[in-house]
């Protein structure tokens, strides 16, 4: 019983812990399960102290109809005034590329959620409201089976 309340104070010591380093999260879920090419989830967050060093990751909730190994994407990074601070195309694997089985978290059969980080101890110059945008950069327009995308930003571990 106590090696019980001892694992579940510590699991709750762990969450508590991420949840302050928190700044920023949101998702975008997709009608249809589908990420159209002209769908471009536009996520608005305010940094109230540029002294910190931040991380910033994309998450992705895909099923099994997902129909590559890979997924691209294209990210851009704006400050309140539209100067884009950062662009870049980055790609991930959803899937084991040798196997086929899926990678991330099962959370409902055949569904996956996958974070990846974006930027790590990244410096914003001035407080203020940024935007970052998420394009999918694939050969088909529509992407089927992708649920969702989402972004968080934290503090990096370092300066909290």
């Amino acid at each position: 019983m106590r090696f019980f309340a001892l694992s579940a104070f510590l699991v709750f010591l762990l969450l508590a812990c991420e949840g302050e380093r928190r700044v920023y999260e949101d998702n975008q879920d997709f009608k249809e399960r589908t990420w159209n090419v002209t769908d471009i989830p536009r996520f608005e967050f305010r940094i109230k102290d540029p002294g910190n060093k931040y991380n910033l990751y994309w998450h992705i909730r895909n099923s099994l109809d997902y129909p590559y190994a890979r997924l691209f994407i294209r990210y851009s990074l704006r400050d309140s005034t539209g100067a884009e601070l950062q662009r870049k195309l980055v790609s991930e694997f959803l899937f084991d590329q040798k196997t086929g089985q899926p990678m991330g978290r099962s959370g409902l059969g055949d569904v996956f959620d996958h974070r990846f980080l974006l930027l790590n101890e990244y410096e914003f110059k001035r407080s203020g409201k940024y935007i970052l945008e998420l394009e999918q950069f694939m050969r088909l327009d529509t992407l089927q089976g992708i649920f969702s995308v989402g972004v968080r930003v934290e503090t990096a571990k370092g300066k909290e």
